[in-house]
């Protein structure tokens, strides 16, 4: 039998990058997303290329309880790999944004990936095997003006993961926080909706590239993943000066790109 993958925000960008890696090595995909049309043609190219099963769930993963609906549509089936990588950013000031869309940013980074993380970790656990991939960002590692939010919560994840990789020592489990800097996906649209529009074109890296260094770090069991020598470098910068300082060249960039 093979293997069963989750990976949420599947239908397109680093999401369908992951899956297509894990068809590849004979997984069985469960893809959620709340892009019904582009879910379908996933699966349609995902199983015409891949002896490989794909179960689609249209889900708004901002919602309250989506995880325990998610997993019930499931039947609670075994989960081997989780791939939580949904997400989306809001760019502009902080008082002048749109909090309705704020807190469907909030539930689903911080709420979603961790209870939907908590409700197979107790099966991977009790199997002894299991392999968790969280989404973060190079964003994790500095505050972040004008998207204020968004580095947030791509630092809670982070730190969430580091954490609970500790805990999953000699369990057979393991938890990898991917750290990617800008990446070209639709997350770019995402960003400027309902917000000043931000052009992010400075470092940019290709979707699938990022996803193959992900899925390396991921099976050799690493606790974090920073695709990118300059990216390496540009995490370790708010360890040598004042953090005060590393907010002000991030929001001197933020500005740069958006006037670009």
């Amino acid at each position: 039998m093979n293997k069963t993958a989750l990976v949420t925000g599947g239908a397109s960008g680093l999401g369908f990058e992951f899956a297509l890696l894990l068809a590849k090595d004979a997984h069985d995909l469960v893809l959620i997303d709340i892009d019904a049309e582009k879910l379908k043609e996933a699966k349609q190219t995902i199983e015409s290329d891949f002896p490989v099963q794909v179960q689609v769930l249209t889900k708004d993963l901002s919602l309250s309880n989506v995880s325990e609906e998610i997993m019930a549509e499931l039947n609670f089936r075994s989960i081997d790999v989780l791939i939580n990588n949904a997400g989306f950013g809001l760019f502009g000031t902080f008082w002048e944004t749109n909090w309705k869309r704020e807190e469907q940013m909030l539930h689903l980074h911080i709420i979603t990936t961790t209870h939907l993380t908590k409700l197979v970790l107790k099966d991977m656990v009790a199997r002894g095997s299991g392999k968790i991939l969280n989404l973060s960002s190079l964003a994790a590692f500095q505050p972040g003006p004008l998207m204020s939010l968004y580095y947030a919560t791509k630092g809670y994840i982070l730190s969430f993961s580091e954490a609970i990789a500790c805990e999953l020592k000699g369990t057979g489990v393991t938890v990898t926080a991917l750290c990617p800097g800008p990446t070209k996906t639709s997350f770019q649209k995402v960003v400027a909706n309902d917000s000043s529009e931000n052009k992010i074109s400075f470092n940019m890296a290709c979707a699938k590239e990022v996803a193959v260094y992900g899925y390396k770090a991921m099976n050799k069991g690493k606790v974090y993943a920073i695709p990118g020598r300059f990216n390496k470098l540009l995490a370790t910068l708010p360890r040598f000066m004042p953090r005060n300082s590393a907010a002000n060249i991030v929001r001197k960039i933020q500005e740069k790109n958006r006037e670009d």
